[in-house]
């Protein structure tokens, strides 16, 4: 098939902009063929571009003959370009369609499509993923990243009101962040280096030059685990506090979590819609739970921990029957935390840490960090850590190194408490996991 040029021609209004009140007006509209309908006497097709779609009706005696023509050529999701006057129509979707006069077809696509772009043909999450552009057309899955688009906008505008500047740390790193295997190894020239698990050691530095500083960032954990919540390389909000506690930053991080949910709530109500998703704005301050509450939760529902142990998974989803909106719980084992978590003085085997949940998924740890370089020493030795692997470190404490707090948040997993999504895939728009790394 012989193809049309864009030419001259620019885009004069959106699809979804597209209203009864444009009667009679001449418009340029670009897009893809969502649906094709001939119906004898009349024909037409549906034009969506990222703002919605229209209805192209091209009715006998009213369109030029070689706009019939080409419209016999059309197939889904053709990238057409459309040259039409509006014209009122209450039959039509939205109550408006365009009678064209000019018809460009500027690409076709290849048959049969590896999936149904409208979302009518259900098609399982790898499917999805290996075509993934196709399946962002999805009206479901084209909500989700709009949503992303405004909970990033609002983490950021929220942060820097609040007096925090925004900072980028290395990916490229010498020595684990926080120990551990969890590390991706990378040849770097002569010598091994592994991509960043954390910007935890960096943004606790750059605190004693600007005092708060955030981040919005990829990482990287080569975790084996393959759950609905786990992927490889993730987005990582990220704030750190000089002279603040666990508690300082607790609130910040409701407040930021209560700003976010009441912007996606008035910016996006269309795409919640279109997911069928209501998120209440969630009134502070959230619930506070300590690792020894949540224990005792369980135990009455017949799930045993053992003190000192992370909350496995089937006592996660426990919780979560019990608690099914954000809380925070607080006061966790010192043994559980990573090295640079405070212990509290009175009671050393527990520290100045917290987990944001929501229903059973965490959300974000944080909490009171060491500022005293013999305290962060001890604490290396004691979780089988070198304190000489983080010379480059420790020796930042030298120069003055104030109280200080912070925590990190995980971008996806807010997404699926906002979005109602039960995997984490859905709300990535490329995931790496164990076995994905295409497309």
């Amino acid at each position: 098939m012989e193809l049309d040029q864009q030419g001259s021609w620019r885009r004069t209004a959106y699809a979804g902009e597209v209203n009864a009140d444009q009667e009679g007006s001449e418009v340029i509209v670009f897009g893809w063929v969502q649906d094709v309908r001939d119906l004898g006497g009349i024909k037409f097709f549906v034009l969506r571009d990222r703002s919605g779609s229209v209805q192209v009706t091209l009715p006998r005696g009213k369109v030029p003959e070689e706009v019939f023509e080409k419209f016999d050529k059309l197939q889904k999701e053709f990238v057409v370009g459309v040259k039409g006057v509006v014209r009122r129509m209450e039959k039509a979707p939205r109550g408006v369609e365009i009678i064209p006069n000019e018809l460009r077809i500027l690409n076709v696509t290849k048959h049969p499509l590896p999936l149904d772009p409208t979302g009518r043909t259900p098609a399982d999450i790898d499917t999805r993923l290996n075509a993934r552009i196709l399946d962002l057309r999805r009206p479901e899955s084209n909500a989700i990243f709009r949503i992303a688009h405004v909970v990033l906008q609002s983490i950021r505008a929220f942060l820097s009101q609040k007096g925090f500047i925004e900072v980028q740390t290395p990916k490229i790193i010498a020595s684990a962040t926080e120990g551990g295997a969890a590390l991706f190894p990378i040849a770097y020239f002569d010598r091994e280096a592994f991509l960043a698990q954390s910007p935890q050691l960096y943004k606790e530095q750059l605190i004693a030059a600007f005092e708060k500083v955030f981040e919005i960032g990829p990482f990287f954990r080569a975790e084996e685990s393959h759950t609905n919540r786990h992927i490889n390389e993730f987005i990582s909000v990220d704030i750190e506090e000089a002279f603040a506690d666990a508690k300082d930053v607790m609130r910040t991080l409701e407040e930021l979590v209560q700003h976010v949910v009441k912007e996606v709530n008035e910016k996006c109500k269309a795409e919640l819609n279109t997911l069928k998703q209501e998120i209440p704005v969630p009134e502070l301050p959230l619930m506070r739970i300590t690792y020894d509450e949540a224990l005792e939760i369980l135990r009455k529902k017949g799930v045993e921990v053992s003190w000192g142990e992370d909350i496995p998974t089937p006592g996660l989803r426990a919780l979560g029957q019990e608690l099914p909106g954000f809380y925070f719980i607080v006061d966790w084992p010192t043994a559980t935390r990573p090295f640079y978590i405070k212990p509290y003085e009175d009671r050393p085997h527990l520290c100045e840490s917290f987990d944001l949940m929501h229903s059973w998924i965490e959300l974000a740890s944080g909490g009171t960090r060491i500022h005293q370089r013999e305290e962060l020493e001890k604490r290396l030795v004691e979780q089988g850590l070198n304190p000489a692997s983080f010379e480059f470190h420790l020796k930042v404490f030298e120069y003055g190194m104030p109280p200080h707090a912070g925590w990190g948040l995980g971008l996806a997993r807010l997404l699926m408490a906002i979005t109602g999504r039960d995997n984490i895939r859905e709300v990535v728009l490329f995931p790496r996991d164990r076995f994905r790394l295409t497309p």
